[in-house]
């Protein structure tokens, strides 16, 4: 009788599964065919991709060349910088620029977060000098200034000590040729725990100034939490202690006239601006200055910015995998929203009317995930057209 049964219990059993597919379940079933989803867009094309260290910023000069650079973040790259050549990564200017000795600081690349081809035929290459976002070495944050036509170091200008804290970080940069001797450039310290600030310095002297040294425009916005594929993004440790994402004034953009800069920080979503007369003048105290600043609104969260000829305003979106563009008028709108874009960092324009930006996995490092390693090589440098001329320096 055992027998029996088992026997009848496994030809029902047997009938039921050939009638699952005359009779479907309803909910079983269903599909996604024909469903709402997501519109991407944005006529994004791949440049080069990058299968070694992480890359964080890239430039591209008046004549078409490509400039990428590798901070020591962890991926203990080989070179700093290099140029695009033929798809290939060749170290620049050279490998022995490329290798730091700690007697020589001012000297060798140490670990560099930026480069910018200024319009003038030089490539300037930011050294935070903070190899995983450690104190400077002293006297090794600086801007190595190249030469493109010969390929050769022209100088090196080392920040004075009095704007270069313990807790600094060098991060992004913008050159002016139309104000002093040789020009200034304003630089965003982007500090994990310190102040953030505007740096300025002039080019032909090498004296600097500190501007918004923890003004509220520099600083991390408190209340900011971002979401990033899903996730609140907030730093991890190993040992399970969960911390915030506060990192400060790091994207900035120059007006094409030279009159305002713009700047946000790393985690905010807000994108102000100062008149750059105000930040260069010694005279005008920290007081009035931040009585100064200007609350430009919301622009989504950005890593770099970048500004046209036209007088818009560029900044990628890391929270929505996007670029977005602020036009003269003030109004926002998004040019690219694309799930390869996984958090667009630096953004350069080049002459041929595109906009070049990197493409890096920032939100996937182990310190956001328990010491777990979420980034899927490669990375990318994608363009998008834009129609327009990079703003002029000069």
């Amino acid at each position: 009788m055992k027998t029996l049964n088992s026997g009848i219990f496994y030809f029902v059993l047997a009938a039921f599964s050939v009638l699952e597919g005359v009779f479907p379940d309803p909910v079983l079933a269903a599909t996604t065919e024909g469903l709402p989803h997501v519109r991407y867009y944005g006529d994004i094309e791949l440049v080069h991709t990058f299968n070694g260290p992480m890359p964080t910023g890239v430039t591209v000069s008046r004549s078409g060349r490509i400039f990428v650079n590798f901070p020591q973040w962890g991926d203990e790259p080989n070179y700093a910088v290099v140029e695009l050549t033929d798809g290939k990564l060749v170290p620049y200017p050279d490998m022995a620029t490329n290798t730091f000795e700690i007697e020589k600081p001012h000297s060798g690349f140490i670990s560099v977060q930026s480069v910018i081809a200024d319009g003038q035929n030089h490539l300037w290459v930011l050294d935070t000098a903070a190899p995983g976002f450690q104190p400077p070495i002293q006297g090794g944050a600086k801007l190595v200034e190249i030469d493109l036509a010969t390929n050769k170091v022209i100088a090196n200008h080392v920040f004075p000590p009095d704007v270069i804290l313990p807790t600094t970080y060098v991060n992004d940069m913008r050159f002016d040729f139309r104000v002093g001797k040789a020009g200034v450039v304003y630089v965003t310290d982007s500090s994990l725990s310190g102040p953030g600030a505007i740096i300025v310095m002039d080019l032909a002297t090498g004296t600097a100034l500190r501007r918004l040294s923890g003004d509220s425009s520099t600083a991390p916005d408190p209340n900011f939490i971002p979401v990033v594929e899903g996730v609140n993004m907030v730093s991890r440790g190993a040992d399970g202690k969960i911390s915030p994402f506060r990192v400060a004034s790091d994207g900035i953009a120059l007006s094409p006239d030279g009159d305002t800069l713009y700047f946000s920080a790393l985690s905010s979503r807000r994108l102000y601006a100062v008149p750059t007369a105000l930040l260069r003048d010694p005279n005008i105290s920290e007081e009035q200055l931040s009585r100064a600043v200007m609350d430009i609104g919301e622009k989504g969260a950005s890593d770099g910015l970048e500004a046209d000829a036209n007088g818009a305003i560029y900044a990628s979106d890391y929270e929505h995998n996007g670029i977005r563009k602020r036009l003269p008028d003030g109004q926002w709108q998004t040019l690219v929203h694309d799930p390869r874009v996984l958090w667009p960092d630096t953004l350069s324009i080049g002459t041929d009317g595109y906009l070049y930006f990197i493409v890096n996995q920032l939100h996937r490092q182990p310190v956001f995930h328990g010491g777990n390693d979420l980034r899927d090589r490669p990375y990318s440098l994608f363009r998008i057209e834009i129609e327009a001329l990079p703003a002029p320096t000069r």
